[in-house]
């Protein structure tokens, strides 16, 4: 596989993450909207919304942190981690 074809792949998976986000964002947002719509409906007592809300909206949070600002796995990341594998030498 070339240099290219490997930039594309990555490229293409890092669409479709900010794909699959913005599909949970907006799962979020009217799943949300209905349990605060029920809430109200239901008397509007103590606002028990509010733990889907932020249990999911931890999840959430963790999910745009990897679409966002986690930087991908590189190559030199891959040697770096091969070379702390190897044996030592002359410590047999």
């Amino acid at each position: 596989m070339s240099s290219d074809e490997i930039r594309r792949e990555a490229a293409i998976q890092r669409v479709k993450a900010k794909r699959d986000f913005t599909t949970h964002v907006a799962a979020y947002v009217i799943v949300n909207a209905g349990l605060v719509g029920i809430w109200a409906l239901s008397g509007a007592g103590y606002f028990w919304p509010l733990w889907p809300i932020l249990g999911w909206g931890i999840g959430l949070a963790l999910n745009a942190w990897t679409v966002f600002v986690q930087r991908p796995i590189t190559e030199e990341d891959i040697r770096s981690e091969m070379r702390r594998d190897e044996p030592r030498r002359g410590t047999d």
